[in-house]
């Protein structure tokens, strides 16, 4: 079973750029379509990015033009790669299977990141 741990998050000021990483342990996690969600104080989990098994991408409305997603398959690894960061994209932000999020199962602990002055 695919395990998933995130890192990356942190502290930053409006305008700045931090890089999730997603490392995945356990299978290959390159055969499964996967993505970053994240959900700040009093709102729902939000889809941010999505990634398929062949490379196509994804991006919520928000972010598009922003963040990038992508996978090293050779180090078992997605990430999300935030520029122009603005105070609302404050959340803690998770990685998962795509399938695992349709189960609603599967979430980790996330990285906090924060956005402000």
């Amino acid at each position: 079973q695919v395990q998933l741990v995130e890192s990356g998050g942190g502290f930053v000021q409006p305008g700045g750029s931090l890089r999730l990483s997603c490392q995945a342990s356990g299978s290959d996690a390159s055969r499964y379509a996967m993505g970053w969600y994240r959900q700040a104080p009093g709102k729902q989990h939000e889809t941010v990015a999505t990634i398929n098994s062949g490379g196509g991408t994804n991006y919520a409305d928000s972010v598009k033009g922003r963040f990038a997603i992508s996978r090293d398959n050779a180090k078992n690894t997605v990430y999300l790669q935030m520029n122009s960061l603005r105070p609302e994209d404050t959340a803690v932000y998770y990685c998962n299977l795509i399938a695992r999020v349709a189960f609603k199962t599967g979430w980790g602990q996330g990285t906090q990141v924060t956005v402000s002055s």
